[in-house]
């Protein structure tokens, strides 16, 4: 994989049964990865979804996560685009031309997870989500 764009959802506490409702529409494979599984172990969100993906057998690609404490969760307002995928280059360069002139909320930089990740709003008012996973062997 390049790179790839889908929809990334947000959710105030049900993504996983929102991601298993998606599955049971469209099929195919569901990934889920709670805030515990990601080191806060203990903590009021350990069992919420800090990340999932649904991979129908159509080819459609659909992302989702529990908003975290801190960050604001408006229903309708909910979704921010997602690129994701190896190609770094490709992905920076995404990157650099959709936060200018707009608004960064996570600079593009190496996370928890172990991949290299931003969150931005374009000049149009879109958010985005880019992840920059190592490329697959």
């Amino acid at each position: 994989m390049v790179a790839r764009l889908n929809p990334y959802l947000s959710f105030g506490g049900d993504a996983r049964q929102a991601l298993e409702f998606y599955k049971e529409v469209f099929g195919g494979e569901l990934a889920l990865n709670t805030f515990g599984e990601a080191g806060q172990q203990g903590t009021p969100i350990a069992d919420n979804i800090m990340h999932g993906m649904l991979e129908a057998p159509n080819g459609f690609t659909l992302m989702g996560a529990d908003t975290p404490p801190g960050m604001d969760h408006t229903p309708g307002n909910n979704f921010s685009v997602s690129l994701s995928g190896d190609d770094d280059s490709a992905l920076r360069g995404y990157w650099e031309k959709l936060s200018a002139g707009g608004s960064v909320a996570v600079p593009l930089e190496k996370q928890m997870w172990g991949d290299v990740f931003g969150m931005c709003t374009d000049r149009f008012g879109i958010p985005w989500m880019v992840n920059i996973s190592e490329p697959q062997s």
